[in-house]
Order: C-alpha cells, then structure tokens, then sequence
C-alpha cells in the first residue's frame, strides 16, 4: 500500500507519496475536487494523511470517495512531524513529515463530524454572527440616545425595538437611527427563524478537537 501525505491549505495543496518500491513522488495542486479525482483517482487504494483544519472534512471525503483511506491526523501531535527537516518550515517539507507519519503510524486522529453535527454547527454560527451584529447596532442606539441624555430600558436584545417605541425621540434622532432600526427588525426575523435549532445540543471538550456538538 501506498502511503501519501498531503499539506492542505485554501488554493493549493503538496502531495507526496511513499510508494511501495520506495520510490518518492511529489505534485503541488489546486485545492479543488476534480484535481485530486486527476492525480489520485487512478491510483490503487493507499493510506493518506491530512492535518485537521478548516478543509479537511470536504477533502477527506473526496479522497475517500476515490477508494483511498484518509486520516485526519491532530495537528497539535508533535511527533507526527518529528522527521521534518529543521530548516526552514515549507509545503513540501510538510507533505514529506505527513507521508513518513501516515507509513510510520506517527499520529493522532482528530475528531471528525457527522454531517448533522456539522450543519448544526453552521447554523449555531449563522445565528451568533446575526446576534453579534444586532447587539452592535443596539450599543449604538444607545450610545446615540444618550448623547441627547435619553435612556432604553434594560431586557433582551429581541425586545430592544419595542422598549425603544414607548420612548418619546426627536424626528431628528428618529431619521438617524431609521436606517439601523429596518435592519435590527430583519436580523430579529432571521435569529428567530433559525430559532435554537430542533432539538437537543450537547456540548463536550475532546482533548484532540475543541469543542464537539451532539445529540
């Protein structure tokens, strides 16, 4: 079996590859579907290993539908790169640790999610970036009301726009927080329709992967 590392990143990632003979084989690619199917998907199954990261779910899963086994390896796991060259770090010095740690066993492998974890980990996301927003637009009203020496009673960011209705402002302070008062009435419709998600999320610290989502 062959044993092959891959450096991952965003646009273009290293490949190197122990074959059986020992012979070394070493490609840098786009980081795109149809380039690993041209450079892997001929190749008999082999082990190939890959950092935990940002793109390493998607890639895993495409090399694995190409009929290889993947490992998604910790990154923090110092050994798995103990064959590394102590000059200067590169891609392809990278993909060589990875290849020698996948054929040496030299690593750890990282939690991998489900896809519902996975979507339920985006939409958590989505909804903490629409409350972060609105709390932003909220402490500038505030700030703004306040330098006319008016004050929002204090409550929930949903119910904000209702405290702030039963307070008598100035037309003039009225147009200037329009604009952000159409768009705290949108972001309130989205954080609502994403609600708190169907059922049940459990949250567990794993030593190798952060912070997990479960049933």
């Amino acid at each position: 079996m062959d044993h092959i590392g891959i450096d991952v990143h965003k646009n273009q990632s290293q490949i190197c590859i122990l074959t059986d003979e020992g012979e070394l084989v070493e490609q840098r690619i786009r980081t795109v579907r149809d380039r690993f199917a041209s450079v892997l998907g001929g190749r008999c199954g082999s082990r190939i290993l890959i950092e935990a990261s940002t793109e390493s779910e998607w890639v895993a899963r495409c090399l694995e539908g190409l009929g290889h086994e993947v490992v998604v390896a910790d990154p923090n796991f110092a050994p798995m790169y103990s064959t590394r060259s102590r000059r200067v770090k590169t891609d392809r010095r990278d993909a060589q640790a990875l290849a020698q740690a996948c054929r040496l066993g030299a690593y750890r492998a990282a939690h991998r999610s489900s896809d519902e974890q996975r979507h339920v980990r985006a939409r958590l996301s989505v909804r903490e970036a629409l409350v972060r927003t609105r709390s932003r637009y909220i402490s500038l009203i505030r700030a703004l009301l306040r330098r006319e020496g008016l004050r929002v009673g204090s409550g929930s960011g949903a119910g904000f726009l209702d405290r702030l209705e039963k307070e008598e402002l100035p037309d003039i302070l009225q147009g200037e927080i329009a604009p952000l008062l159409e768009v705290m009435g949108r972001l309130n419709e989205q954080i609502a329709s994403i609600g708190w998600i169907g059922f049940e999320v459990r949250i567990k610290w794993s030593p190798t992967s952060g912070l997990c989502l479960e049933r």
